[in-house]
């Protein structure tokens, strides 16, 4: 039987999210590609326990996760079940739909109809009634946008969400969200972009600037960047590795000789501040508040206990970043 650590709270800052009572984990653990049937039972559950004993109370999921799609929401149900049941009041899950999950025209995209069938499905699969979060997974230009926020609203008035969200959206799409949901009366809580010290995109394309208007929170994904950032590639591709295996996310063109270059600078700046690779790229999106949370994945509980290191150096000093953007921007 699990009992959670005493003092799970100790150490692991929490930032409220927008203008929004909610607080999250400056860390979130995100449920994306290791919570499958081909990853043992057991190490999965030692993630979550290990997340959880170490402050981390949100555990982000999407209907598609796995693999399989489907499997990583099956797999926290199970571990709820099993080991989390006491302190589900103490969690915060949370759920997205827009993705592909079954045949036809409704098993994907923004439409209610496939929205709230979705948010169903991954309710039935995790065992749970509600979930904390449930997102617009990305934006859907053939349905109304009216369409695709009202049916987070109903999630929220049928009691299925406490609050929504959505990932993957622009600066202007997600004005639009922040204003339709508003007339509704279920505010946005937050945004889910992918950012890192190497995808600056949410900055440069004023997502950041428009979230901090809006008083959205954001969490991001990617921190890490496929792992590029987390020093498995300071000397070109490693045996087993997600570039070895040309996997869709990480090509291995994609790791070139000036790439390598650039994180062995990166690595030697983290070693400069008594932190690792992954460590510092952490750091740098929590960097001064603006971010409310990192999502970071997991394939060991160590590897998730090295990642919570990061939250003891979040500060950077001016030399610091300009130095990250010159090796990062030139």
């Amino acid at each position: 039987m699990y009992t959670a650590h005493p003092d799970r709270y100790a150490d692991l800052p929490y930032r409220r999210s927008g203008r929004s009572g909610l607080k999250l984990p400056a860390l979130s653990l995100g449920l994306w590609h290791n919570f499958g049937p081909d990853r043992p039972v057991e190490t999965q559950r030692a993630i979550l326990r290990r997340a959880f004993d170490l402050g981390i109370t949100h555990f982000d999921l999407a209907n598609n996760y796995g693999p399989p799609p489907g499997a990583a929401e099956s797999a926290l149900g199970e571990a709820l079940k099993a080991d989390f049941t006491p302190y589900r009041d103490e969690l915060v899950i949370s759920t997205k739909a827009g993705y592909l999950m079954w045949p036809g025209p409704y098993g994907e995209w923004g439409s209610r109809k496939s929205v709230l069938s979705s948010l169903d499905q991954s309710l039935t699969r995790m065992g749970l009634d509600h979930v904390d979060i449930f997102y617009s997974h990305r934006f859907d230009p053939e349905t109304p946008l009216e369409e695709t926020m009202g049916a987070l609203h109903s999630a929220v008035q049928q009691g299925k969400a406490l609050y929504v969200g959505v990932s993957n959206y622009s600066a202007e799409q997600t004005r639009d969200a922040a204003r339709i949901l508003g007339e509704l009366g279920t505010p946005l809580l937050i945004h889910q972009p992918r950012y890192s010290m190497l995808d600056r995109r949410p900055e440069d394309q004023g997502l950041l600037d428009t979230l901090d208007e809006l008083q959205v929170g954001s969490i991001v994904y990617s921190p890490l960047e496929q792992g590029l950032l987390t020093g498995r590639y300071l000397d070109g591709i490693p045996e087993g590795s997600r570039a070895a295996s040309d996997s869709p996310f990480l090509k291995s063109d994609a790791v070139t000789e000036d790439l390598v270059a650039r994180l062995r600078a990166l690595n030697e700046i983290a070693a400069s501040r008594g932190q690792t690779l992954a460590q510092l790229a952490l750091a740098w999106v929590l960097r001064g508040g603006r971010v409310t949370s990192a999502l970071v994945g997991a394939s060991s509980a160590q590897q998730l206990t090295d990642s919570v290191g990061a939250i003891r150096n979040l500060e950077f000093d001016a030399e610091e970043l300009a130095r990250i953007d010159a090796i990062v921007k030139t």
